[in-house]
């Protein structure tokens, strides 16, 4: 008979031996790892391969040239590919669809908010689908690719005395299709409207596998069952949430969708940041090219103060209304040269106003009048001519220069595309500048006055985390809701600004835009995380990635320099840090420009447009 254990007496198993796991063993495991993911990803280029003929890419230089934009964001994709016609285009996602993986579609890469980024498959239009399909002189409209740069559509349009009215200071190298992802707009939407203003008709692909035309006048909305339901059973919703001034563009438009404003589906398609469709093809209108265009410059003592004088000039027929904090043009003046810079009247602000005439003195005529109804004691009018030129492209080079702070940080998008109604601007920036204060960080302020938009780029550290940035920007989107704005005036939400949308919305609100994407990818599969079911703001962050890499030797090292201490670059304007140097890059994708005109030259090679006029 055995033994039996004595009263509270128990049994304790003996353990099984564990064998040990070494480094070897790890590192084994991950070269498992890896090559099953390439495994996978080479299947998914095969399968892509099989419906294109434009190139599959899986390398990994490749996944991480497309791995960001100009935001905060890095996400690295499975596969990069590049399709050659829009028939590719739509047989690709489609593709994608049936294979369940994420898909966003690409053009200049020149996001701030994160929106041209993500998972899965990114297909670029830029290289292939670059083609500016007809002008139509008489009816003022154009047909064009997803991938047709900007400032190439105003070259050919022209001659015909027509442009495109949005302007984004990126137009030489942003692409339509990017542009009617995000809604963009620019310097000249005071007069032309945002891109949704601009947009005729859409050939899309949905989520779902669909392709049609989207267009506008039938409320059953035909193509996509189940919207007209949704529209009519949320009219007194939409009617007052969405809409409400005109750099509202913040989550979806759904105010398009209204019969009182032509039930426009494609309108209403503008701004979803790839979300909801592909677009394969856009009908665009056209606007007369302004005659003898003269800038007025007037100075202020402030930003804010500057923003004041906003809605009395309005009225007066202003091509643009721009705002330039004069810290920025101080930057320019130290990077290019006092010789950059005009002479300017006095002011720590200045609005830069455009307006034409029929003639010069048509023009000069309301340039007076500008000057007469401005607050402003201190003023300039330039005639079109090199001084203005400098004047633009100070403005135009906003985005890369505010890429660092007056005293050398590097500052970050973070709250960069916030919009409130005009008349509002003012105010809003002082409380702005309280809460920048009360952070302890700062910026160069620029941007779209004349629309309520401002462009800011501020240094929160976002070297360690993203906690200060998720903090100071949710504080940001409760301020920017106060005064009844948007989180966006032209950007989009992307991965920057999606999950404050609750701070602008309401719940109800936020459903219907749930309810609206489901009707067109009830999977998710494009560009998943943004706008709705969004990522958080402070995921996928790159910079706490980024390790610190100093430059700085141990002494009495080959090649170190006796003067600093360092072997090869110093870094001094960068703490020594490699990583802070090559960050000084923002995203801002000039060098994907097309300079040749000018006599430079990039490393990237420059598409062939082809063109088909009547």
């Amino acid at each position: 008979m055995p033994d039996l254990p004595l009263q509270n007496e128990s049994v304790i198993p003996t353990p099984p031996v564990q064998e040990r796991v070494t480094s070897r063993d790890l590192a084994e495991a991950e070269a498992d790892a890896e090559r099953t993911e390439r495994a996978a990803r080479e299947a998914v280029a095969v399968a892509l391969r099989t419906v294109m003929s434009g190139s599959v890419e899986t390398s990994a230089r490749r996944r991480a040239e497309y791995s960001t934009d100009a935001s905060n964001y890095r996400v690295v994709p499975e596969v990069v590919a590049y399709p050659a016609s829009a028939d590719e285009l739509a047989s690709a996602a489609e593709m994608v669809r049936e294979l369940g993986l994420p898909l966003t579609v690409r053009g200049g890469g020149t996001s701030t908010a994160g929106n041209s980024i993500g998972p899965g498959v990114v297909l670029d239009t830029s290289r292939h689908l670059d083609t500016v399909l007809e002008v139509d002189a008489e009816a003022a409209t154009a047909r064009v690719q997803p991938g047709v740069v900007m400032s190439a559509l105003q070259k050919v349009a022209a001659p015909h005395g027509l442009r495109f009215g949005p302007d984004p200071s990126t137009q030489n190298r942003a692409t339509l299709g990017g542009m009617i992802g995000n809604n963009a707009c620019g310097p000249h939407a005071v007069a032309y409207g945002r891109t949704v203003d601009n947009v005729v008709s859409l050939d899309v692909l949905d989520g779902r596998g669909r392709r049609y035309v989207a267009g506008a006048g039938d409320p059953e909305f035909p193509q996509v069952p189940g919207l007209a339901e949704l529209v009519r059973d949320n009219l007194a919703l939409i009617r007052t949430e969405f809409g409400r001034f005109g750099r509202q563009v913040s989550g979806y438009s759904l105010e398009h969708l209204l019969p009182e404003n032509g039930s426009d589906l494609a309108k209403a398609l503008v701004g979803t940041e790839g979300t909801a469709v592909t677009v394969l093809e856009a009908t665009v209108r056209l606007v007369p090219v302004p005659s003898r265009p003269t800038l007025v410059v007037l100075g202020y003592p402030d930003m804010p103060t500057a923003a004041d004088d906003v809605p009395a000039l309005l009225p007066l027929g202003a091509l643009a209304i721009e705002g330039l904090d004069a810290r920025l043009v101080d930057v320019v003046r130290r990077a290019k040269g006092d010789a950059a810079v005009p002479e300017l009247p006095a002011g720590a602000g200045w609005l830069m106003i455009e307006v034409a005439g029929a003639t010069a003195d048509d023009a000069m005529e309301s340039a007076q009048r500008i000057v007469e109804a401005s607050s402003s004691t201190a003023t300039a009018v330039y005639p079109a001519g090199p001084e203005a030129t400098a004047m633009w492209q100070i403005r135009a080079d906003g985005a890369g220069l505010g890429g660092r702070t007056p005293a050398g940080e590097q500052a970050w998008p973070c709250w960069e595309d916030s919009a409130v109604p005009p008349e509002k601007l003012g105010p809003y920036l002082r409380d702005l500048n309280a809460l920048m204060a009360r952070y302890g960080v700062d910026g160069l302020m620029f941007g779209h006055f004349g629309d309520g938009c401002i462009h800011l780029r501020i240094d929160v550290p976002l070297e360690e985390s993203g906690s200060v940035l998720r903090t100071f920007v949710t504080e940001a989107a409760t301020l920017v809701g106060s005064y009844g704005g948007s989180l966006s005036g032209e950007h989009g939400d992307g991965r920057a600004r999606s999950e404050l949308l609750p701070l602008m919305y309401s719940d109800e609100a936020i459903r219907l835009m749930e309810q609206f994407k489901a009707l067109f990818d009830p999977d998710e599969v494009l560009n998943p995380g943004v706008v709705v079911h969004p990522r958080p703001v402070d995921a996928d962050l790159r910079r706490p990635l980024a390790h610190t890499v100093l430059s700085k030797a141990p002494a009495g090292a080959r090649g170190q320099s006796k003067v600093t201490g360092h072997t090869g670059f110093s870094f001094a304007h960068d703490h020594g840090d490699l990583t802070q140097a090559v960050h000084r890059c923002v995203g801002v994708g000039k060098c994907r420009a097309d300079s040749t005109a000018a006599g430079g030259s990039c490393a990237r090679r420059t598409s062939r447009r082809r063109t088909r006029r009547t």
